[in-house]
């Protein structure tokens, strides 16, 4: 495999006429390591995020040898990719058929649920012929718990109320070897007292369900820098976490889990797009809403960019995006700041796409074709590397967002 220094290099060396991803593995390998390092507990890599088989080894030789997975496809390709990692089956609304073959084909023991249908879905797929229950189960009952201070909500969808989880807890301890409680306080959380709520609720449920909790997971929420979005540096979060699950009334030698999926792999990948045509300040590009963009386009994310040409000399502006399908809602609003000489044939490097970029994208109208190609140089952000201010620094205000 060619590895290439960086976006221009690539540019002089293709020309590409279709996006290009870029995959830095030693970004990705440093965020592994920061988890695995400073985490006070577990790491579990959200599959979701970027399932490369690639990237899963990247993470699994830095350390991280719990995965979480949500569909029966992701079990089947990490047990294929990884066969002695640990795979924790975290989606709270499984088939049957999924429970089984996760159990008796891939040796899954962790499950979540948030009903007592899904408990009973799990009990009786994990038992033997005669009859005979699983004494080996580990299971997680999700709690619903506030996204107010995320950027994307996951409060809707899963999670028992906290008046029925003391309830819950109780049946379900019946029926495990491990007994947990996870949430999930929505994704890119940008302070840590998103936890601190969260781990609250989980207190109350404890204390009233009068049970013992072998693990408590934090979930996802860790956020990555983007433009308009710069969190606190992790360590922050980490400590608060670490804090109030000491506090909780748990067992002594409970674990603390987390499953960060955009924090270990949005510095992974940046992408290189082609201007199609110029209309004002708007660039029609080769990516897109159904491609690595999606979110650019339906939540309206702004991601970093420069451009990639030697002979632009105007001051930046603001460009908003149309993508290539024949669709209007192809649309990314950013703003994104180029130059404002940028023209049609130049190219851009979009950043921080290594999370919901490439396992986004569709073949929708015939596109969504991109080479990949690693490239050494740095991601256009970064919570890792050491050298990053902290956003507070400046900023004589204290928030909580």
């Amino acid at each position: 495999m060619h590895i290439h220094p960086d976006a221009r290099s690539v540019v002089r060396a293709l020309a590409p006429d279709e996006p290009v991803i870029l995959n830095r593995p030693h970004a990705a390998a440093r965020a592994a390591r920061f988890f695995t390092e400073k985490f006070p507990g577990k790491s579990l890599y959200a599959v979701k995020a970027n399932p490369s088989p690639a990237l899963l080894q990247i993470l699994w030789d830095s350390g991280i040898t719990h995965y979480d997975v949500a569909s029966i496809a992701e079990v089947r390709l990490v047990r294929e990719t990884l066969p002695e990692a640990e795979l924790c089956f975290m989606h709270p609304v499984k088939t049957a058929r999924a429970i089984r073959e996760a159990y008796f084909e891939h040796g899954v023991k962790t499950f979540s649920l948030d009903t007592i249908e899904e408990l009973e879905k799990i009990v009786e797929n994990t038992s033997a012929e005669d009859g005979t229950a699983a004494s080996d189960l580990r299971l997680l009952v999700r709690m619903r718990v506030s996204s107010e201070y995320s950027e994307l909500s996951l409060a809707a969808k899963f999670g028992v109320d906290l008046a029925d989880a003391a309830d819950l807890l109780r049946t379900t301890r019946q029926h495990c070897d491990w007994l947990g409680v996870c949430f999930h306080v929505g994704s890119q959380a940008m302070t840590p007292f998103a936890y601190v709520q969260a781990l609250e609720r989980v207190r109350a449920a404890v204390a009233e369900a009068s049970v013992v909790i072998d693990v408590v997971d934090v979930g996802g929420g860790f956020p990555s820098d983007y433009p308009g979005m710069e969190p606190p540096p992790l360590e922050d979060y980490f400590a608060i976490i670490h804090r109030h699950f000491e506090a909780l009334p748990i067992a002594y030698n409970a674990e603390l889990w987390c499953e960060p999926g955009r924090a270990l792999c949005a510095e992974y990948s940046s992408l290189i797009v082609r201007v199609e045509k110029r209309r004002g300040d708007e660039l029609y590009i080769n990516d897109g809403a159904y491609g690595a963009l999606f979110d650019a386009a339906h939540v309206a994310w702004r991601f970093p960019v420069k451009a990639l040409e030697d002979d632009l000399t105007q001051p930046l502006a603001e460009f908003a995006f149309y993508g290539p399908t024949c669709d209007d809602a192809d649309y990314m609003k950013g703003p994104f700041l180029l130059p404002a000489d940028i023209q049609a044939g130049d190219y851009i490097e979009i950043g921080m796409l290594g999370a919901y970029g490439a396992a986004m994208k569709t073949g929708f109208n015939g596109f969504g074709n991109a080479e990949q190609i690693v490239v050494e140089d740095e991601p256009m952000a970064s919570l890792y590397r050491g050298d990053r201010v902290d956003p507070r620094a400046t900023d004589n205000v204290v928030s909580l967002r």
